[in-house]
């Protein structure tokens, strides 16, 4: 299991688009995918979930990954959340 505290630079923060990529990344992998956000922990996964959570551009969150290729996913959901256009 790994995990990492991200900072994101997503200028809309998690509104439904965002989030419905966020999930599509999530969902590439084998690993289970957690995302943490002060006392809310949900499956990176569910779009409800990741919604609910309701994420602004400059927040932190900590990304939670634990399978076989665990490190892989956090990589690429940290490109994802800090990418910059």
């Amino acid at each position: 299991m790994v995990s990492k505290e991200i900072t994101v630079k997503i200028a809309s923060g998690f509104e439904s688009r965002p989030v419905a990529l966020f999930v599509q990344v999530a969902s590439q992998f084998k690993s289970n995918i957690y995302v943490s956000l002060e006392e809310k922990k949900v499956n990176a996964k569910s779009i409800m979930g990741m919604m609910s959570l309701g994420v602004l551009e400059g927040e932190s969150l900590i990304i939670i990954a634990d399978g076989e290729d665990e490190i892989k996913a956090i990589e690429e959901l940290e490109n994802y959340l800090t990418e910059t256009e």
